[in-house]
């Protein structure tokens, strides 16, 4: 039965694909649900005695405090990930963040519990980000390590399409309940998609419970390779991840600012509720086809190259993407969504799991990659919509918004411009240690 064991690889590399897919798609609908209604509704049912604008920022903030938590998860789970094994950790995360969204989805508002209101929705987020901050490292290099030398950037695509699967499903679920009339939608419409999260959960947890550890963990742990102070190992050489976060600024700042952002800013700017989330909707469509083939170039091109064209293309649109948005006009902002979100940011971030996963050897996989990258999406994304929300108000045009848009994707610039291919790199060996060039890379 020569070829039974490579069949019976191919199988659970598809398995563990799907696992990160759907994982991934929880985080994003979870997170992006979250940054949906809190644009909508938030600021009123739990920041009810602020002023309209403060009351935005004030439920933007919340939504930073999940930001805020995402690195220690990343340390957490990835010091467990990469002591105990990368299966536990990603059932345990899923659990946790789906169980956060539900939770969000019963909790009283400002007018029947008062103050707790807004504390406990806090609480709930730092819950989600701790357990989000665990949950793409684990996945991202699962499927990444599994799939050894098979294409990386194509099978890690299957974890980055999460993202836009979950904007998707998060956007669509949003504009069904709010098709409801105001009052109704206020009254319990914007809690169902939170309470829907269980399903995902559901699916997820299934695939994940037919999983196999990963095999490069699995020859790790059997020869006693694996690190005792994982964090530790990656500080005493803390390029890596401070490259790996740089990277993923500019993705994160775009894909913030050009979904929770852009629905707050364009409702307020006049657009029906409807128009601005078929936006989104389209937007994450084309980011279904146009990640998967950034990650399939980056397999023959190299990672560099294409996270550098996605990013130069986010920084030259990000004005003409903002002029598009204030035309007043459904169509133009429906293309301004598709160029910001469905474009530029997809190229960027399509192949960020492989390239990341690259950067870091199997010792101490989980804690570099999830740090690196939790660290990129509080600075990239965390903050922006609270940032954007602020200068809007402040100098009331979208001008300082867009530059804060290109100066994101001109970080991730610069950081990719500097930064070693990383395509080469065998997962199974300890790789050196990535640093950026002495000069132009060639």
């Amino acid at each position: 039965m020569p070829d039974a064991q490579p069949a019976h690889g191919t199988r659970q590399l598809r398995r563990v694909a799907l696992s990160g897919l759907l994982g991934t798609a929880v985080e994003f609908y979870d997170f992006l649900v979250y940054g949906t209604v809190a644009a909508l509704v938030f600021g009123d049912l739990f920041f009810p005695e602020a002023d309209a604008s403060v009351g935005t920022i004030a439920a933007f903030g919340t939504f930073a405090a999940g930001y805020v938590a995402r690195p220690l998860g990343g340390i957490v789970f990835g010091h467990f990930g990469d002591r105990l094994g990368r299966k536990s950790m990603m059932l345990l995360t899923m659990v946790l963040m789906g169980a956060g969204s539900f939770l969000i989805g019963c909790l009283p508002t400002y007018d029947t519990i008062g103050v707790w209101a807004p504390v406990l929705l806090v609480l709930l987020r730092v819950v989600q980000g701790i357990a989000i901050g665990g949950e793409w490292g684990g996945a991202t290099l699962m499927v990444a390590e599994h799939a050894g030398e098979r294409p990386r950037g194509l099978w890690t695509s299957f974890t980055q399409l999460g993202a836009p699967l979950g904007t998707v499903l998060s956007t669509v679920v949003v504009t069904l309940v709010s098709t409801l009339p105001e009052d109704q939608f206020r009254a319990w419409g914007w809690r169902v998609p939170f309470l829907l999260s269980l399903v995902l959960l559901a699916a997820g947890l299934y695939i994940r419970l037919r999983v196999e550890e990963s095999p490069l963990f699995t020859a790790a742990r059997r020869e006693k390779t694996t690190a005792r102070t994982p964090l530790l190992d990656v500080l005493r050489k803390p390029r890596s991840v401070l490259l790996a976060a740089c990277v993923g600024i500019g993705p994160f700042a775009a894909q913030s600012l050009m979904t929770s952002f852009m629905i707050s800013y364009a409702v307020d700017s006049g657009y029906a509720r409807s128009q601005v989330l078929t936006g989104v909707t389209v937007a994450s469509c084309t980011a279904l086809l146009v990640m998967p083939a950034a990650s399939i170039l980056s397999d023959r091109v190299g990672r560099r190259p294409v996270v550098l064209t996605g990013a130069l293309l986010s920084a030259a649109t990000a004005f003409p993407v903002f002029a598009l948005a204030d035309s007043g006009r459904p169509g133009l902002l429906i293309l301004a969504c598709v160029i910001g979100h469905g474009i530029a940011q997809s190229t960027m971030y399509g192949p960020l799991g492989a390239l990341l996963t690259e950067m870091f050897g199997t010792r101490v996989r989980y804690t570099g990659a999830s740090l690196g990258y939790q660290t990129a999406t509080l600075l990239g994304a965390g903050f922006s919509p609270l940032v954007a929300s602020s200068l809007l108000a402040s100098y009331d045009t979208s001008a300082p918004v867009a530059l804060l848009l290109t100066a994101g994707a001109a970080v991730t610039a610069l950081t990719v411009w500097r930064m070693r291919e990383t395509s080469g790199t065998t997962l199974a060996a300890e790789p050196a240690q990535v640093r950026a060039t002495e000069g132009v890379p060639s």
